[in-house]
């Protein structure tokens, strides 16, 4: 195994921080609403880890008690798909479950085909990088088969992204070709070339995606989930991990950064049969912001190998 699960959760979840911080400092501010998608994802997750499974009638029941109101704007489809990154961990082995699970968290907020796409689309990214079994040459292609039958037209679009990768194209020559999609999908599709194009690269990734023509902010978010997902948090800058340390905790709204990596560690154990919810969660070490080593697992295993989920 080249990184382990919990380097690859911890990876996504940081990138995706680094993310929305580097578009912020970049002067995307002015095009930036509230960030809720954290929040929505830490209620996800909790649910998970409390209950060992994924109930759907108790998710939905913590995301409305939230108060968290989702508009109808690309912003909030973007992190409605970011909220689903629990559900990817949870499922990412298992496709059948991953589809069903992600299209009804999708549902809880919006039933809108194009989120739904794409939520699938960044859902088997990720989980094709938590199995090692991503290439640059065969994602796009395995994407398209994984949405199956759909009315929208993402999967023309990412075969037309898959043909433009082949050709090598630049990042201009990209952003004139699906300048005439609406902005979701237009969005979508960079990041996903950001992220392919310098597969082996997340400081690449997501500068490229921060200096994008009129973007949002999370398509530098969801490049940034996509690529620390594959390289894990090895990959991610040193001087970016302290670029999370030094932002206010006030900015993220939920919670402070170590309860973020003590969450996400928590996840991946509950997953893999060796957490107990009972368990004290509260304590974490302080010097994750140098080191990203604190927390270790005492195991990470396939899941029904310790104990049946």
């Amino acid at each position: 195994m080249r990184y382990s699960l919990a380097s690859r959760t911890r990876g996504t979840i940081l990138g995706a921080l680094i993310g929305e911080i580097l578009a912020l400092e970049g002067g995307q501010m002015q095009k930036f609403a509230s960030s809720y998608w954290q929040k929505m994802m830490i209620t996800g997750a909790e649910s998970l880890i409390e209950l060992g499974r994924f109930d759907l009638d108790d998710w939905s029941r913590r995301q409305q008690e939230s108060g968290i109101i989702v508009e109808n704007n690309t912003h909030a489809s973007l992190q409605v798909i970011l909220s689903t990154l629990p559900v990817i961990l949870f499922f990412h082995e298992h496709n059948i479950k991953l589809r069903q699970n992600l299209l009804n968290v999708v549902k809880i907020w919006h039933s809108n085909p194009v989120i739904e796409d794409w939520t699938l689309a960044v859902g088997y990214a990720i989980a094709q990088s938590f199995r090692e079994k991503l290439t640059s040459s065969t994602l796009i292609p395995q994407i398209i088969g994984f949405l199956e039958e759909t009315p929208t037209s993402v999967p023309q679009i990412l075969l037309k992204l898959h043909n433009l990768l082949e050709k090598q194209a630049g990042l201009e020559i990209i952003q004139a070709e699906f300048c005439t999609e609406e902005k979701l999908s237009y969005d979508l599709a960079i990041a996903f070339y950001c992220f392919v194009s310098s597969l082996e690269d997340f400081r690449l990734s997501v500068l490229r995606a921060t200096k994008v023509n009129s973007p949002s902010v999370y398509l530098s978010t969801i490049t940034a989930a996509l690529s620390g997902a594959y390289n894990a948090t090895t990959g991610i800058p040193v001087s970016w991990r302290f670029l999370l340390a030094k932002n206010s905790p006030a900015q993220w709204q939920t919670t402070d950064l170590p309860q973020m990596v003590k969450l996400t560690d928590t996840l991946v154990a509950t997953w893999s049969g060796v957490y107990h919810s009972t368990l004290n969660q509260g304590e974490v070490r302080a010097e994750w912001p140098i080191t990203l080593s604190y927390a270790s697992l005492e195991a990470i295993t396939a899941p029904r190998v310790i104990r049946l989920r």
